[in-house]
């Protein structure tokens, strides 16, 4: 939990200008040398004690560079993503080695800000493949799992991203929302802003915001194409109403999740995140501490 002087995110979200989220997790631990190849992903650094010291540094990278929300590293920590690589019922046990790494990362930071633990929750299939997500039920009985765990193990908001389809972000917010724990959801677009499943970024907007979800947004796609999705939701959700948005750089690979491509250095990154109507801003897949680093300096 946060510290009992610190206060709570919802406060620090009303009160703020900006929020910084960190980067990208899973193509930072690749850069560094944690092998992230498929299905585990990410999850590869929370088997072994050497990757465990990685992720925690990256934490603290991040923290350094300026961000307040720190997003777990439980992506894949759930018993669909951890089955093919045996560890299914590690699903607990790795969610609270994740987030303990993100609260330890957290009390070696300087303490000049508060700074919140996001939990991570994502698709329970494919990011990029709205065609494999599986029926309400299923999509209701593993996701109350994944939150009962995020809540379990002490995350102070759960961030609900990289989401292709209405129809699933609707069942885990609904989930969230009945723990009392804020949550925010962000959604994976094509270029047009469209949710990948079709849906209007409008129509989600007016079903999630009756759920009581604390921000809305768009992440994982190319920064040039953030600007229009977000000045949809801003106009659907009214201008106090706080979004989140954080790009990629680079593209998804079968294999080992993700290319990076190192194609937009920080500077253009600050550029295209000076057009985003957001309050919440950070980065995604390909994203490095630099890139925080100059977001929040730009941004104060």
């Amino acid at each position: 939990m946060t510290s009992p002087n610190s206060p709570s995110f919802l406060t620090a979200l009303a009160q703020s200008t900006h929020l910084i989220l960190d980067g990208a997790t899973g193509t930072e631990l690749n850069r560094r040398g944690v092998d992230t190849g498929l299905p585990l992903w990410s999850a590869k650094a929370l088997i072994n004690e050497r990757g465990a010291a990685i992720l925690q540094n990256i934490h603290e990278d991040y923290l350094r560079a300026g961000a307040h929300i720190i997003s777990t590293n439980t992506f894949r920590t759930n018993r669909r993503a951890l089955a093919p690589s045996g560890n299914a019922d590690r699903a607990l046990e790795l969610t609270r080695r994740a987030v303990d790494i993100a609260r330890a990362a957290i009390a070696n930071a300087p303490a000049e800000q508060p700074r919140f633990v996001a939990g991570s929750i994502s698709t329970l299939e494919d990011c990029y493949r709205p065609d494999l997500v599986p029926p309400d039920h299923e999509l209701r009985t593993e996701h109350s799992e994944r939150i009962d765990h995020l809540v379990t193990c002490g995350v102070d908001l759960i961030l609900i991203e990289t989401i292709n389809t209405l129809r699933e972000a609707l069942v885990i917010a609904e989930l969230a929302a009945n723990t009392g724990t804020p949550a925010i959801v962000s959604f994976v677009c094509d270029r047009a802003g469209t949710i990948l499943s079709g849906e209007t970024l409008t129509q989600a907007a007016g079903q999630l915001l009756p759920l009581g979800i604390s921000a809305i947004g768009v992440n994982c796609g190319p920064t040039p194409y953030l600007a229009q999705p977000l000045a949809e939701l801003h106009a659907a959700c009214g201008r106090d109403f706080p979004l989140i948005a954080y790009g990629n750089i680079g593209y998804p690979d079968d294999t080992v999740g993700w290319i990076n491509t190192d194609s937009e250095d920080a500077s253009f990154y600050c550029q295209q995140a000076a057009l985003w109507p957001a309050k919440i801003i950070g980065g995604c897949c390909g994203t490095t501490p630099d890139h925080i680093r100059q977001l929040a300096t730009s941004l104060r």
